[in-house]
């Protein structure tokens, strides 16, 4: 192999190692997401140790003085073997060790340090190839670009195709990949040649056996971690999807948050819905934004006066699923299938910019601020984009979280929405699967005090409705700030408050 050749196949294998290790670094942010909560906290700690960690090891590589080429050659090893490894094994050990999060970033730090020592080795092992500036500048040339496409690959492709585990398992690979590549084209001689190549494809086969084997490894960890058997789990490129049933209770896990138990769901989505429409006798055009789940639609659907119902959810994953399975969709009575409903797959944030229609009744069912991604849907923001869709007399309902255990956060989404125009009316109900748990009823003019209620509900009456509206002392209005896009005083109070019982 020429000299030419060579240097073209080192740089290549700067686009691949660079591609892997953001990979890495993404794997990690989302599962301590994932497993140790929604929260800007866990991407900023695993993005601050990554770096870090590659600072030290671009920092160790100055204590090397000879073997470059066969060094980089075992760093390729040793990062496919962990990388590869990290994301199995972090699901594997969250249900197994009481001390996680000293694993986590023990591992991140890890696979950083040998990060960082991959690029000052490959640039010791080219310099006599090319010129510095030449070489400088093709090798961070290929690191940003390689960088790129695993930001691009990691949400459109890996997370909703392959998943977490099997990804890790891809690039492990990937790396070994670029181990024996460089063995080859280094030209590395004498009896650690060849143990190196025996060596390098027995981790391949190994990591292809774990590529293999990827969904027992999810469904092992997923096993442990919830109570009831597992039915149904998916990945999108939104949210981790599971269903678990057991004892007659069926129920709907997000990112490994419960989101509903079918035992008392009706309680929840009852009072969502129910104290607002009930006003609303002549309510006809029904907006759903959130509640993928149509168990709020179902609600809506039992006045008989509504007319059009339309339902924004971000994610497909989520309104196919409650729409085709049978378990499902009796849960919902098929109310998505519904003539009267429409279902519109788009971010509310964007859709509302662009909504021409108005409605008489709005349903905000989000989940909880737990990020600044969600707490953008409960600011002063999103609140001006929904007051145009809002019908004259017409009304919104938003759920709020715990105003017990997030006590500010749910006073700071009633400020919010005064502070936007709206006239607000808070209560809470008592969920035995969530607790205490509150909503508001907001509107731009004052709403009817007769109230309408279907036949049929199993919770809310006449009479239950009435101490809905009333708050005790140690649930009552606190002193908060505004929640808006440049402050996020949502995300800080929730995460403190929850914090707090976690």
């Amino acid at each position: 192999m020429n000299d030419r050749a060579t240097r073209l196949l080192l740089l290549a294998s700067v686009f691949v190692i660079a591609t892997c290790g953001l990979i890495y670094e993404l794997i990690a942010g989302t599962l301590a997401s994932y497993l140790l909560g929604d929260s800007v906290l866990q991407f900023s700690t695993v993005i601050g140790v990554y770096l870090f960690a590659m600072g030290v090891g671009s920092w160790l590589s100055g204590f090397v003085e000879r073997g470059e080429s066969r060094l980089f050659v075992q760093v390729q090893f040793l990062i496919g073997l962990i990388g590869g490894f990290s994301a199995a094994a972090l699901f594997v050990l969250f249900t197994q060790v009481n001390a996680f999060r000293p694993v986590l970033y023990g591992l991140i730090f890890l696979i950083g340090t040998l990060v960082g020592l991959e690029i000052p080795l490959l640039l010791r092992i080219l310099k006599d190839r090319l010129e510095f500036k030449d070489l400088v500048a093709r090798v961070f040339t290929f690191d940003y670009i390689g960088a790129l496409l695993a930001s691009l690959l990691f949400p459109l492709v890996l997370v909703p195709h392959l998943g977490l585990v099997r990804s890790s398992f891809l690039f492990g690979m990937l790396n070994v990949a670029v181990g024996l590549l460089s063995a080859r084209v280094l030209r590395l001689s004498g009896p650690w040649a060849r143990a190196t190549s025996v060596l390098g494809c027995g981790l391949f086969v190994l990591l292809f056996g774990g590529f293999l084997a990827a969904d027992r490894f999810t469904s092992w960890s997923e096993r442990n971690t919830y109570t009831d058997p597992i039915i149904h789990a998916v990945s999108s490129p939104y949210q981790r999807i599971v269903l678990t049933q057991g004892a007659g209770d069926l129920r709907l896990h997000l990112n490994g948050n419960l989101q509903f138990s079918s035992r008392d769901e009706y309680r929840y989505h009852e009072s969502l819905v129910h104290p607002g429409l009930a006003r609303l006798p002549m309510a006809k055009r029904v907006l759903v934004l959130g509640g993928g789940d149509g168990l709020a639609v179902r609600e809506v659907l039992k006045h008989p006066g509504v007319e059009q119902v339309l339902l924004v959810d971000l994610d497909p994953a989520m309104t196919r699923l409650f729409t085709q399975l049978p378990l499902l969709t009796q849960l919902n009575l098929d109310a998505l299938a519904s003539d009267k409903v429409r279902v519109v797959n788009a971010d509310a944030f964007t859709w509302l910019a662009e909504a021409k229609e108005t409605f008489d009744f709005v349903v905000v069912d989000f989940p909880d601020p737990s990020n600044f991604s969600l707490g953008k849907l409960y600011s002063t923001a999103f609140y001006r984009r929904l007051r145009p869709v809002i019908a004259p007399g017409g009304a919104v309902v938003v759920q709020c979280t715990s105003p017990l255990v997030a006590r500010r956060a749910f006073w700071c989404i009633d400020a919010t929405l005064r502070d936007t125009g709206f006239q607000t009316r808070p209560y809470h109900v008592y969920v035995p699967s969530f607790g205490e748990w509150g909503f508001i009823l907001a509107s731009l003019e004052s709403l009817p005090t007769d109230l309408s209620l279907p036949e049929g509900l199993r919770f809310l009456s006449a009479s239950t409705l009435r101490g809905l509206f009333e708050f005790p002392p140690d649930m009552d209005r606190v002193d908060v700030d505004v929640n808006r896009l440049n402050n996020q005083a949502l995300v800080r109070y929730f995460e403190e408050d929850w914090g707090k019982v976690r």
